[in-house]
């Protein structure tokens, strides 16, 4: 799950727990919306650990005045 996904499940159950006011016999849209919210919150943050664990395709440069350490993790020919 994307954090776009993760953010219209939010925004899809904040709209279901506060702006709907339908009563319906054996289901509860507020809880309903509840559980959507909590879903996608915990789907967001996952993601956002997953992508800011990955590092990307990042340019590493040395900052001046630091020592730096090279480490080469394989040669490309």
């Amino acid at each position: 799950m994307g954090i776009v996904v993760s953010l219209l499940m939010i925004a899809a159950g904040a709209i279901m727990r506060f702006a709907v006011t339908v009563k319906g016999n054996g289901f509860n849209v507020g809880t309903a919306g509840m559980v959507l919210m909590i879903v996608g919150a915990i789907g967001a943050v996952l993601s956002i650990a997953f992508w800011a664990s990955w590092g990307g395709f990042s340019n590493r440069t040395a900052v001046a005045g630091t020592p730096t350490t090279v480490v080469r993790d394989r040669e490309v020919l």
